[in-house]
């Protein structure tokens, strides 16, 4: 008999073989295929959290908008004294929270905001009535149905000489017509035209008859102020709200642009005098927008 051998195979297919079950990737096992799927449902849900985070963040500025919004819209607003007409109760530089809501017109929300009157002496921020889109601060002197007049610059009211701690007076030099308003001379550089035509109609007996739906306002620095006396009447609907607070307080410079432009003018040459002037006009603007804050006046509450 013959004996049997085993088939002999040769070298190279078996190193074929080795090198291509080496290349050849394992099968995953459960605990692999578990892992890669958590990591895969992790990853997605830090998306899904970076993206709701996101979504809260934009929703909280949002709000913050729209209560900022109704806030300026319907309770209170910011303002800036720009002119001296209010001093020494208010001065230049004096930032102011108006409350909007304490005049305002009953209606919708008259059930949950105390609304008031305006009474005379309240200080009132208004639309300008010649440009509404300016606002001025005064003193109410003159509400609907008043006779007004002053006297050597002290106001009447309803046949009673007022008392009036606030007002100041600056400039002594005689002026009949704002002085004596409205008993003086009709005529005035600072009269607005439409006002002077107006004046005759509103005038008896040589007092001045606030009519209904409107204020009479005069600024406490009495001599320096371009008030009702020059323009008219304050309509209703045109009044912002009464001061409540000096938040802020900044003193401003003295120096304006014209002593600027003087001090370039002094240099050798056109070309020093430009530069000048642009450097003089750049510092007034620089120390007025600075000043110097006023600490005592700061978080007060407003008269």
């Amino acid at each position: 008999m013959s004996e049997s051998r085993p088939e002999e195979t040769d070298p190279r297919e078996i190193n074929f073989t080795a090198t291509d079950s080496t290349a050849t990737t394992p099968p995953q096992t459960n605990t692999e295929a578990a892992s890669a799927g958590a990591s895969q449902e992790g990853a997605a849900a830090a998306e899904d959290s970076a993206h709701g985070e996101v979504a809260a963040a934009g929703q909280f500025v949002l709000l913050v908008l729209v209560i900022a919004l109704f806030i300026n819209c319907f309770l209170a607003q910011a303002f800036r004294i720009p002119s001296g007409s209010m001093e020494e109760t208010l001065l230049v530089g004096d930032y102011l929270l108006v409350d909007k809501a304490r005049w305002a017109p009953s209606g919708g929300w008259s059930w949950l905001l105390p609304y008031q009157k305006i009474q005379r002496g309240e200080i009132v921020v208004f639309h300008y009535p010649v440009d509404p889109a300016e606002f001025f601060v005064k003193r109410v002197i003159g509400v609907p149905g008043d006779r007004i007049h002053l006297q050597q610059g002290r106001v009447w009211c309803n046949g009673r000489a007022v008392d009036e701690p606030y007002a100041v007076f600056k400039d002594r030099t005689p002026d009949e017509y704002r002085d004596n308003f409205p008993r003086g001379v009709r005529y005035n550089e600072n009269l607005r035209p439409e006002w002077a035509s107006e004046l005759r109609r509103q005038v008896q007996h040589g007092e001045l008859v606030v009519p209904a739906g409107q204020y009479f306002v005069l600024g406490d620095n009495r001599d320096r102020s371009l008030d009702g006396r020059y323009w008219g009447f304050v309509p209703v609907e045109y009044v912002v709200g009464r001061p409540v607070l000096v938040y802020f307080s900044m003193a401003q410079a003295e120096e304006d642009d014209d002593a600027g432009e003087s001090h370039g003018a002094r240099a050798g040459s056109v070309a020093s005098r430009a530069a000048d002037d642009k450097l003089s006009l750049l510092r007034a603007r620089f120390s007025r927008l600075l000043g110097e804050p006023r600490w005592r006046r700061i978080l007060r509450v407003a008269p």
